[in-house]
């Protein structure tokens, strides 16, 4: 079917173009076959919804800051005191982009415990507060790089980094007083302040381990660095740090997987697709042949003009038929009443008699005279009203049950059409 179509579009097309000119070129189409060789790796590629791969981590652990160490009269202080460590919490949410890369926002916070050497006795540099710190970290899943991926590996070493943003906040002495501070030299410099923001990086490594497809043990070791001000004291060296053990637990939404394609399978289905465009150029090539078949033929002998004369033609006798006693135009016989009325729209001198009759068998002759006038009348009314016929073009007549047209009784329930 399209193939008839194009060409007579082609047909037409050279017909056309030829009433302008006195001679035409005939252009050959020539097929070229269309080769595409895919060269692929044969490489399984992996891929998920963004909906897919997200998960919750929830952990707890300990954490010890190391700030102005070996600083004054207490420079014999232990670079690490379990006294100073101090419980630290854990919330993150994040996702697996690609089973080699993911994120997570990460929240980390609890007390804090240091020595600070500007803090006059008996509290001894022995200083306390509150933090939280919220990191945005991208996490490297080093196994599924290096040694393939693997959705059921029971063991993943994962390194992550990550900026973000601490809030310190409730600094006071060991006795909970705001801490008064003094210089090496012992003068006394007065109160501190309590709280500080900065803006930390952050570094760590994190051991995963696979209990189900949902839920994954992990313990992992994370150090975050500070600049020398972030817990209000500006001596040592110029970088302060808090470092942390936390252990959990992952919560994977939905699991965690991957879907899988291979660039080899479509191989197939792009030659079959360079196959139809070979077909196509063959079957634009033939239309070419035909159009040059049809141009040889030209110029096309000139149609001649037919005039088709208008006439009227005559109406079939035509009836309108109605139950008994009623005066109602049925709807299987409004057809009649309407093609009347076309019949009459294409004749506009042509006049009609509308004659109503009742059936003898029923009613008295009075009765049916009167029944016979509503028939003809509910027609010239349909005929007026519905069709906009003028009604000086119908003539109304009621016969009653005095004529009968038809031989049969229960016929004459009719209104009739006849032409003047």
């Amino acid at each position: 079917m399209k193939k008839s179509f194009y060409f007579a579009a082609l047909c037409a097309g050279a017909l056309f173009m030829s009433a302008e000119a006195n001679a035409q070129e005939v252009v050959a189409v020539e097929e070229t076959a269309v080769t595409t060789e895919y060269n692929c790796d044969n490489t399984n590629h992996k891929y998920a919804s963004w909906r897919d791969n997200w998960f919750i981590q929830l952990g707890a652990g300990v954490n010890q800051p190391f700030v102005e160490y070996g600083i004054g009269y207490d420079a014999d202080v232990k670079t690490i005191d379990k006294n100073r460590m101090t419980a630290v919490y854990n919330f993150g949410f994040g996702r697996w982009m690609t089973p080699y890369l993911g994120f997570r926002l990460n929240a980390v916070g609890g007390a804090l415990h240091w020595d600070n050497p500007t803090l006059t006795e008996p509290n001894n540099g022995w200083t306390k507060a509150k933090h939280v710190n919220v990191n945005f970290e991208l996490m490297w899943d080093m196994f599924n790089s290096l040694g393939g991926v693997n959705e059921k590996r029971v063991f993943s070493i994962i390194p992550f980094a990550g900026l973000g943003g601490d809030y310190t906040w409730g600094i006071r002495d060991r006795e909970g007083n705001i801490a008064a501070a003094t210089n090496i030299n012992g003068w006394r410099k007065g109160g501190m302040k309590t709280e500080s923001w900065t803006l930390p990086v952050t570094a760590g490594i994190q051991f995963r381990f696979r209990l189900c497809k949902y839920v994954d043990f992990f313990a992992e070791a994370r150090a975050t660095f500070y600049g020398d001000n972030w817990n209000l004291c500006s001596y040592g060296d110029p970088i302060d740090a808090n470092v942390a053990a936390i252990g959990g637990f992952n919560i994977n939404i939905g699991g965690r997987g991957w879907n899988t394609f291979n660039e080899c399978d479509y191989v197939s289905q792009i030659a079959a697709l360079n196959n139809q465009v070979n077909d196509l150029r063959g079957q634009l090539l033939d239309c070419g042949q035909k159009l040059a078949a049809c141009e040889a033929q030209l110029p096309c002998p000139e149609p001649q003009q037919v005039v088709v004369k208008d006439c009227v033609s005559a109406p079939l006798m035509s009836v309108v038929r109605f139950n008994i006693n009623s005066a109602k135009i049925r709807k299987s016989e409004a057809i009649n009443v309407y093609n009347m009325a076309e019949w009459l729209k294409a004749n506009p001198e042509e006049k009609i008699d509308v004659v109503g009759y009742a059936d003898r068998e029923t009613g008295t002759a009075e009765y049916n005279l009167k029944l016979s006038e509503k028939r003809a009348n509910a027609v010239a009314d349909a005929l007026v009203n519905e069709y906009g016929i003028d009604r000086s073009r119908l003539n109304v007549k009621c016969e009653g049950s005095d004529a009968q047209p038809y031989s049969t009784n229960d016929w004459n329930r009719v209104v009739i059409f006849t032409q003047k």
